[in-house]
């Protein structure tokens, strides 16, 4: 796109990209952000003594990038922000969900030198386990986040309820699960795990298989 402007021709860069960026569903919003930087610089870069011939075409290989880059098949996406998962196939949405992600929250242990950071982590996952009635075996942080010594006893870190009747795991000990605490879905309260609801939760479990990608913003 040019714009005439005293007797010269501009590029106008941000017009491209929205028309390119725009095609993309939900399912390619990390393609955009991890592209978006270069793009930008590589079209401004080619800008400057290039005629808008070659920028169109420039403009165009970058589209085909992006849109290639774009994944496809069934995956999920997960927008940490507005605590939303979005069930998707080949970059349409087909399902959309409600949950709990990380707080963001950090707790220090009293007089000792861990640090614990409750954030839902971003990237790419793929997943790796998924169980049937899932036990939680209860991490130090656990007790001591409610003023508790963390117990020596291996049972008394046994939860079989905390995490609902399925858990779809994405590597590094995080789960997508259930909740005891419905009514909190929608707000960012979990310690990184991703939480959701009985009907939701069994619908995932149901349909997504192994190995299916994990896209978390």
């Amino acid at each position: 796109m040019t714009e005439k402007k005293r007797g010269r021709v501009f590029i106008v860069v941000p017009a491209v990209l929205v028309v390119v960026l725009a095609g993309l569903e939900i399912g390619g919003r990390l393609v955009e952000r991890s592209l978006r930087r270069t793009a930008a610089a590589e079209t401004a870069a080619l800008a400057e003594g290039k005629s808008p011939r070659e920028i169109a075409a420039h403009a165009a290989q970058l589209e085909a990038r992006l849109k290639s880059l774009a994944p496809w098949g069934l995956y999920v996406v997960i927008d940490t922000a507005a605590n939303r998962l979005y069930l998707v196939r080949d970059q349409k949405v087909k399902r959309e969900v409600v949950v709990s992600c990380g707080s963001g929250d950090v707790l220090e242990e009293t007089g000792g030198s861990r640090k614990w950071i409750f954030d839902t982590p971003r990237g790419e996952f793929r997943l790796t386990s998924k169980l049937v009635k899932p036990t939680w075996i209860k991490p130090d942080w656990a007790f001591i986040e409610e003023g508790e010594r963390p117990p020596t006893n291996f049972n008394d870190r046994v939860d079989n309820d905390s995490l609902g009747d399925y858990a779809l795991g994405f590597g590094d000990g995080y789960f997508i699960h259930g909740t005891l605490y419905t009514r909190l879905l929608g707000r960012n309260v979990t310690h990184g795990c991703v939480r959701v609801g009985d009907k939701d939760l069994k619908e995932l479990y149901q349909i997504v298989p192994m190995a299916t990608k994990v896209y978390i913003y």
